[in-house]
């Protein structure tokens, strides 16, 4: 697998557009419909894990709603590679760390497809910090309003209109437990992320609703080069035991697996997909 370029973007959480090479997303095998029916909310869906989590949902029967920020190019090109596989796909724009936004969205697919069964909560932003001090305060709240806010108002959002045997996956990370020195408020939300896992499967367990996570490690998504310099950029990945990051869909079947059935017996729990990178738990 050929290694990325060095290469920066200015603009949090980055266009995949832009990236070269770009992610790879295509899914491995033919769909089996262990999704037939099922209507699939993802936030950050237009590009990185969400667009392989789309494109792999889609392959296996289920309807996408895509929420995202302001990619739109990035968003097509998700809505016409979910429409590739057969399905439909809704394009929601809008910042998930605004609650009334998140009720749209619910009210939004409700109204399109009338039902929902499976949300997903991806979208992030995350930034370099190399001094502390200097931090804002709005800076760092607004990480959080993107990364663990959105999670929550998205749940309150959905909740009412889940049934037995629906479906929550958060997108953690490796960072919510092994730290990061430069990434810290980003970790911050990441470790949240894993406590509101574990708090609503417990929650909703005698409803039927199960409540998961999958935290990626090292993987190459528009993030990367929003975030690091460069030089670094080239390098990402790289210290993993594997050698090299991973790509979205490396990550995407992680998510299948806890939307299915093969998944049912599951909740509350975090599959970590991180080339070996063995975090402490």
């Amino acid at each position: 697998m050929a290694g990325q370029a060095a290469q920066h973007q200015s603009v949090q959480p980055g266009h995949e557009s832009a990236m070269h090479p770009e992610p790879d997303f295509a899914p491995f095998y033919p769909g089996s419909g262990r999704l037939e029916g099922k209507i699939v909310i993802i936030t950050g869906g237009d590009s990185g894990i969400g667009r392989a989590v789309s494109v792999l949902f889609a392959r296996e029967g289920a309807r996408i709603v895509v929420v995202y920020l302001d990619e739109h190019d990035d968003a097509e090109r998700t809505r016409r590679l979910v429409e590739a596989e057969g399905s439909e796909a809704l394009l929601i724009a809008g910042d998930v760390g605004d609650p009334e936004f998140c009720g749209a969205v619910a009210e939004r697919t409700i109204a399109k497809f009338g039902r929902i069964d499976i949300l997903i909560n991806n979208a992030a932003e995350q930034h370099v910090r190399e001094d502390l001090a200097a931090l804002d305060a709005n800076a760092m709240k607004a990480v959080f309003e993107t990364n663990i806010y959105s999670c929550f108002h998205m749940v309150q959002a959905v909740i009412d209109h889940l049934d037995s045997g629906a479906r929550i996956i958060n997108t953690a990370s490796i960072v919510a437990y092994r730290g990061h020195p430069q990434l810290v408020d980003y970790a911050m939300t990441k470790g949240a992320i894993v406590a509101l896992t574990r708090s609503l499967a417990a929650r909703f367990a005698d409803k039927g609703i199960l409540v998961n996570a999958v935290a990626p490690g090292p993987i190459w998504t528009p993030l990367i080069p929003a975030s690091f310099s460069a030089d670094k950029v080239a390098k990402f990945g790289t210290d993993t035991p594997l050698g090299r990051p991973g790509q979205p869909n490396e990550v995407a079947p992680a998510y299948l697996l806890l939307a299915c059935k093969d998944g049912r017996y599951m909740t509350g729990q975090t599959i970590h997909v991180d080339g070996g990178d063995f975090p402490s738990s």
